[in-house]
């Protein structure tokens, strides 16, 4: 089943072609392909040009893979262990401090990983492939295992793929294989004050 997702106001079609599928086909990436998405990532803006983010990456069947694996939730593991990537993204906590600006914790860390995160999928989805962020995943436990210092936050882990048939994926999952919609501007904008 194809669901077309139609924008009320003119955008580029990257926007509506990205979407999180679950259905991934096992295939090998070539490092030049994540490292594409990840420049991507790292021309997004930031408060102060901080630039607080920071991935961490696996390739499928490197030997990170089944550490990153296990890192997941037992949901998100049972169709992520079909990607081709799988990505952790950091945000820094701390504002640095420059010229008369003491250093101090960031307000803004998690609002500007969330921009790289978004060119990095936008950017998959140029290249042909996915990209799936999980919260699903062992925050406490990726700290310790990959050695993640105290000061950064691990605030998602994203799948990264080619898409497959739904088949690949357990039965519970196969019905919600589909792009979501979204809702319309006029109940997420408004003009002066909050009447959302």
């Amino acid at each position: 089943m194809t669901v077309e997702r139609i924008p009320d106001y003119p955008i580029e079609k990257v926007f509506v072609k990205r979407w999180s599928p679950r259905a991934f086909d096992a295939s090998p990436m070539p490092s030049s392909d994540l490292l594409t998405m990840l420049e991507a990532a790292r021309w997004a803006p930031s408060a102060f040009n901080v630039q607080p983010w920071r991935f961490l990456y696996s390739l499928r069947d490197d030997d990170h893979w089944p550490t990153y694996l296990n890192l997941l939730d037992p949901f998100n593991s049972t169709w992520a262990r079909n990607a081709s990537a799988l990505v952790f993204v950091l945000s820094d906590t701390v504002m640095p401090g420059q010229d008369r600006r003491q250093q101090k914790i960031s307000r803004t860390h998690s609002f500007d990983a969330g921009a790289a995160w978004a060119q990095l999928a936008l950017q998959a989805t140029l290249l042909g492939y996915q990209a799936h962020a999980m919260a699903g995943i062992y925050f406490e436990q990726s700290h310790k295992v990959l050695a993640i210092p105290d000061r950064y936050r691990v605030e998602i882990a994203v799948a990264i793929g080619k898409r497959a048939c739904k088949s690949v994926l357990p039965m519970d999952l196969r019905d919600r294989e589909i792009p979501s919609m979204r809702l319309p501007v006029m109940k997420i904008a408004s003009a002066g004050q909050f009447s959302c």
